[in-house]
């Protein structure tokens, strides 16, 4: 029994220092818990106070560049239509132009070939006089 009583104690002492080791690994466990718990509320905390008023002015400065973008394509848009319309104008008024001036660039050159057919003749008559 001598032998008994002398290996009791060292099994008392490891079934000690494991209920004990179990009591630290619980202690760790509720501590990270609470860390945990303290760090998320810290996080929300900062994203209610920080960044969510940071993300309402983006958010209401994207508005405003979308509204000038679309603004800005529908003034291109009618200046591409004006532009157009004008290039349209422009084109007719030299077809115009180019009408009136051959017209009478025609009429002055078909003066010219008849004074010229009136001299030549005049100048074959005496010729032959």
């Amino acid at each position: 029994m001598g032998d008994l009583q002398s290996l009791s104690t060292p099994l008392w002492i490891m079934a000690a220092v494991g209920v004990l080791q179990a009591l630290v690994l619980i202690g760790l466990g509720v501590g990270g818990y609470m860390v945990y718990s303290r760090v998320t509320t810290l996080i929300a905390d900062l994203e209610a106070r920080q960044i969510e008023p940071l993300r309402e002015r983006v958010d209401a400065i994207l508005a405003d560049v979308k509204g000038i973008t679309a603004r800005v394509s529908h003034q291109t848009e009618r200046v591409d239509h004006a532009i157009a319309g004008t290039i349209d104008r422009v084109d007719e008024t030299a077809a115009r132009v180019r009408a009136g001036v051959q017209d009478k660039v025609s009429q002055a050159a078909g003066v010219v070939r008849g004074v010229r057919a009136v001299i030549v003749s005049l100048l074959h008559k005496e010729s032959h006089a």
